[in-house]
C-alpha cells in the first residue's frame, strides 16, 4: 500500500510538471533542440551565407577592407568566425544604432550579403532568455533544467525495471496503449540526454547565480592597460584601423594550434583586441583559449590557454559544446537534434495520453484539470510574444520577410496548442459527460 502511495506521488509529480507547464516546457525544449542545428537551417534558408571550401583562407585585413568599402561610416562590434567550413564568417557591423550581421567568404573575402537577424541569432534568444529582459527570461529557462531532472527521475523510479523496455513498443490494443507505450519507449532511450541536457542547464544557473565564485573563476575579467599616446580624432572608427592579421598572427604564437575563430574588436586605442579560438584541446568551447592584446604594439596582455584550464573553468567551458552538441561537427548535432526533438515529443504524447485516458471524476473538474496554469502559460506566452516583436523591430530591425515568417511559425505553434488544449479537451469533456448521462 505505502508502495503504490508513493509510487502515485511520483507520477502525479510527473504528470505536474508536463501537464500543467506544457507550453512553457515545449517551447524551451523545442527551441533548445531547433538551436542545436540553427546555423544549418542559416545555410539551408540564406544563400548568401553560403560557401565552398577552395584552397587556403584570405587575410583578415582584405576581408575587413572589404568590409569597411560595403559598409563606409560604420564600425566592427563583433567577428564570428565560421561555425562549419560550409558558412561564411559573420561580422556584426553597426551604423548608427542599426547592427546588420555581414557574411564574409573567409576564402575570397569578398562580402556576400548581411541580414538583420538570422536564425541562429533568433532561436539562441528564444531559448536563451524567451526575449524576456531584466533575467526573468535566464531564469524562466533555467528553472525548467530542475523542472526537467526531476520529471526524469520520477519517472525512471515510478516505471520499475524501464531498462528492460528498451525495445518494446505496443501497436495493438488501441491508440491510447501505443501512446503510452510510444512515450515511454522515447522517455528511456531519452535518459541519457535528458539528464546531459538538466545537468548543464543547472550549471548555466549556478554560472548565472554565481554560486560558489563560479561565474568570477569562469569568466575572468579582461585586462586592463592606460593609454598614453595622442588622442585620435572621433570621426576615424578604430575598429577597422586595426591590423587583424598581425593580431591572429600573435595570438597563434601564444597558443600553438590555435584556430582563431571570435574577435572582439576594441572600439578605441584604449581598449584590448580580443581573440578567441580552437586548439588541440577537444571539447572545449572558443573562449577556452583567450589572447588580450594592445590594439596599437600588439604586446601580449593576457593569454589564457585551454590545455592549462582550472576544473571549474574548464567545466564552464564544455558545458555549451555538450548542452548543444557542437563538440563534433554535423555528425553530433544531428544527434543531439533527433534526441531533443524526442524529449519535446514527450511533452506531447504526455498530453496526448492525459486526454486519452478513461476520466474517472466529473466533467467539471476535469474541465478544470490544468486550472490557473493554463492562464499562467499563456500569459507568459504573451510576455514573450509582446518583448519578442519590440526587440525583433526596435534592437534588430527585421525584415518585413523575417517578422511574416516567425509570425507564421508561431500561428502554427498557437494553432497545435489550440487543437490538444482546446479542441482536443472539449472532445474528452463532451464525451465523458455523454457517457455520464447515458449511465444515469
Amino acid at each position: 500500500m505505502v508502495r503504490q502511495m508513493k509510487k502515485k506521488i511520483l507520477f502525479d509529480i510527473h504528470s505536474w510538471i508536463g501537464i500543467k507547464l506544457s507550453i512553457l516546457f515545449f517551447i524551451v525544449c523545442f527551441s533548445g533542440t531547433l538551436a542545436t542545428l540553427s546555423h544549418e537551417m542559416d545555410w539551408l534558408f540564406i544563400p548568401d551565407i553560403r560557401v565552398s571550401e577552395t584552397g587556403e583562407k584570405v587575410s583578415k585585413n582584405l576581408m575587413v577592407k572589404n568590409l569597411q568599402s560595403v559598409y563606409p561610416d560604420s564600425k566592427l562590434e563583433f567577428w564570428q568566425g565560421a561555425q562549419e567550413n560550409y558558412l561564411c564568417d559573420i561580422v556584426f557591423v553597426k551604423k548608427g544604432e542599426r547592427q546588420v550581421y555581414a557574411f564574409v567568404n573567409p576564402y575570397t573575402g569578398a562580402v556576400q550579403g548581411h541580414a538583420t537577424i538570422t536564425f541562429q541569432r533568433f532561436f539562441r534568444d528564444l531559448h536563451y532568455y524567451l526575449f524576456i529582459p531584466f533575467q526573468y527570461g535566464h531564469f524562466t529557462v533555467l528553472v525548467f533544467a530542475f523542472l526537467l531532472l526531476i520529471s526524469c527521475l520520477t519517472a525512471l523510479l515510478f516505471y520499475k525495471k524501464w531498462y528492460r523496455k528498451l525495445f518494446e513498443l505496443k501497436t495493438k490494443n488501441g491508440s491510447l496503449v501505443f501512446f503510452r507505450s510510444l512515450h515511454r519507449l522515447v522517455g528511456v532511450w531519452s535518459v541519457p540526454f535528458t539528464l546531459l541536457f538538466s545537468v548543464t542547464g543547472i550549471w548555466y544557473f549556478i554560472e548565472r547565480t554565481n554560486i560558489a565564485n563560479v561565474s568570477d573563476i569562469a569568466n575572468p575579467r579582461q585586462p586592463k592597460f592606460e593609454y598614453s599616446g595622442q588622442p585620435i580624432s572621433s570621426e576615424i572608427d578604430f575598429s577597422f584601423s586595426v591590423d587583424y592579421s598581425l593580431a591572429e598572427t600573435v595570438a597563434k604564437t601564444e597558443i600553438p594550434g590555435l584556430q582563431v575563430k571570435d574577435i572582439v574588436p576594441p572600439a578605441g586605442p584604449d581598449e584590448v583586441i580580443y581573440l578567441t579560438g580552437t586548439s588541440d584541446v577537444p571539447l572545449v568551447r572558443n573562449r577556452a583559449n583567450r589572447v588580450y592584446l594592445d590594439p596599437l604594439t600588439y604586446k601580449v596582455l593576457g593569454v589564457q590557454r585551454a590545455k592549462d584550464l582550472n576544473t571549474i573553468t574548464y567545466l564552464n567551458d564544455i558545458a555549451d559544446p555538450i548542452h548543444f552538441g557542437t563538440w563534433g561537427g554535423l555528425l553530433t548535432k544531428f544527434i543531439w537534434f533527433i534526441f531533443g526533438l524526442g524529449i519535446s515529443s514527450l511533452v506531447l504524447s504526455g498530453i496526448w495520453i492525459s486526454l486519452k485516458r478513461k476520466v474517472k471524476t466529473l466533467a467539471k473538474q476535469q474541465k478544470q484539470r490544468m486550472g490557473i496554469w493554463k492562464y499562467i502559460n499563456w500569459l507568459i506566452f504573451l510576455i514573450l510574444i509582446i518583448f519578442m516583436y519590440n526587440m525583433l523591430i526596435s534592437t534588430y530591425h527585421a525584415s518585413v520577410l523575417a517578422l511574416a515568417t516567425i509570425t507564421g511559425g508561431w500561428m502554427i505553434f498557437i494553432a497545435a496548442a489550440w487543437y490538444l488544449f482546446g479542441y482536443k479537451l472539449k472532445k474528452v469533456v463532451d464525451k465523458e459527460m455523454l457517457n455520464k448521462n447515458q449511465s444515469c
